[in-house]
């Protein structure tokens, strides 16, 4: 399975969102779209991922993986973030070496996640 790329599309930047405009989240998934997911990546659209104080927020996850999330995005980090998602989906653990990385997620991370493991296999 892939790797996926959630884009917030309720994100408003941090900021008041005139009535009838699109969200800032909203532009950037529409940016992503448009410039093509790298291989083994998709981008998949979500209504919140609360980090509402980061302004445009993602997030990469992948089965048996690390997830991140990244906050301060906007379309100008539309190549960097799908440069990003490449190096992350090809790790099977999720963990880019840090050089590797677009400066944006080493600066802008949000949240490290731990892989979810079935119930047996976290018991000691």
């Amino acid at each position: 399975m892939a790797a996926v790329l959630h884009v917030c599309m309720t994100c408003k930047a941090g900021q008041p969102l005139p009535e009838g405009a699109p969200a800032p989240g909203a532009q950037l998934y529409a940016a992503l779209c448009a410039q093509g997911a790298p291989l083994g990546v998709r981008i998949q659209p979500v209504d919140c991922l609360s980090a509402c104080d980061h302004g445009c927020n993602v997030a990469l996850t992948q089965p048996g993986g690390w997830s991140y999330v990244y906050g301060r995005l906007g379309l100008p980090d539309v190549p960097e973030i799908l440069r990003g998602a490449a190096a992350y989906a090809a790790n099977a653990d999720g963990i880019v070496p840090w050089r590797e990385r677009p400066v944006i997620f080493r600066k802008q991370s949000i949240a490290r996640i731990p892989p979810l493991t079935a119930p047996s296999e976290s018991q000691t």
